[in-house]
């Protein structure tokens, strides 16, 4: 077996906390349920729950460190006696076999660790890195699979925060607490309401919403920004005007400027998605549609010949 200090890529002085920071990134890295495309996985993460075994117990380590035992855990310079100083008996004897008496030493997860203190197990770790839960036994108990779902939620409860329901893959209805504020894509995870475990005891996974905001027939998400197309007359736009425009919070008053043309975009700050996790409130961007009544008359033919002949101009000529 290699170094354990070398499999888990720190140094012979690292302290406890950074071997045990390095072998939580390895494990989590190597750990056959996230590599099973990878037949090498299932090794190289056998080999770094052996290093830690050895290093990452404060008995073991110093006894590795004095030379005591090597990276298996096993007793070292005692291989190759036998029971009468030749081949093969003192290891026996040494380990409680035939031959001898002394100490019993055990390699293994749960294990003795030689001094008659229960051994150190990196199961406990793995409890920490992937939800399951020692059992009396002291085997893992596996936790259930998440459960992914997609709630709609309309503009205006993303805007001022409320409640949804979505249903999920396995039939289950559950109303869902939405933050104000909350952007598109964002995954809420619910605790407990994924799938059951599939022992006896264990913990049962999460469902993981994620928010999809809704189409709105007024207002366009940009980011946390709100954008609108805002019908105008054409006399609102040449003479300027105070008009009504709509917001998620209920009507504001807009100003026109006078010759205001048509594309003329206008913003109304803090008007966009509400603040949430520090970051701030949007706007929202007003887009000036130019709008002919429903009805024209022979009247307004009249002034618009009038006007062209009297006044032309290209509203094309930058272009």
């Amino acid at each position: 077996m290699r170094d354990p200090y070398e499999v888990l890529g720190v140094a012979k002085s690292a302290t406890a906390g950074e071997i045990k920071k390095a072998y939580r990134q390895l494990a989590k890295k190597y750990h056959p349920d996230h590599n099973k495309s990878d037949p090498k996985a299932k090794e190289r993460f056998a080999e770094i729950n052996s290093a830690y075994e050895i290093v990452g117990d404060e008995a073991k380590k110093a006894k590795f460190d004095r030379g005591e035992i090597g990276p298996d855990g096993k007793p070292r310079g005692f291989e190759g006696f036998g029971a009468g100083g030749g081949p093969g008996g003192f290891a026996r004897g040494f380990g409680g076999g035939p031959g001898g008496g002394g100490h019993h030493f055990e390699h293994g997860f749960g294990g003795p660790d030689g001094a008659g203190r229960p051994g150190f197990d990196p199961s406990d770790i793995f409890s920490e890195l992937f939800g399951g839960r020692r059992g009396r036994a002291g085997a893992a108990q596996k936790r259930g699979e998440d459960m992914a779902a997609t709630a709609s939620v309309p503009l205006e409860t993303i805007a001022h925060g409320g409640v949804t329901r979505v249903v999920l893959p396995n039939g289950r209805t559950l109303e869902v607490k939405i933050p104000a504020g909350v952007e598109d894509s964002k995954q809420i995870r619910l605790r407990g309401q994924g799938h059951p475990s599939p022992v006896a005891g264990g913990e049962p996974g999460d469902a993981l919403v994620t928010v999809k905001i809704a189409a709105h027939p007024q207002f366009r998400i940009d980011g946390r920004d709100l954008r609108l197309d805002l019908p105008v007359a054409l006399y609102e736009a040449a003479l300027g005007a105070k008009i009504a425009a709509p917001t998620l919070d209920g009507k504001v008053e807009l100003t026109i400027p006078p010759g205001s043309n048509g594309g003329r975009t206008l913003r109304l700050r803090g008007k966009g998605l509400p603040a949430t996790e520090g970051k701030a409130a949007g706007d929202l961007y007003v887009t000036l549609k130019l709008m002919l009544p429903d009805a024209v008359d022979a009247e307004f033919e009249a002034a618009m010949r009038k006007w062209r002949e009297a006044k032309p101009y290209d509203p094309r000529a930058k272009t």
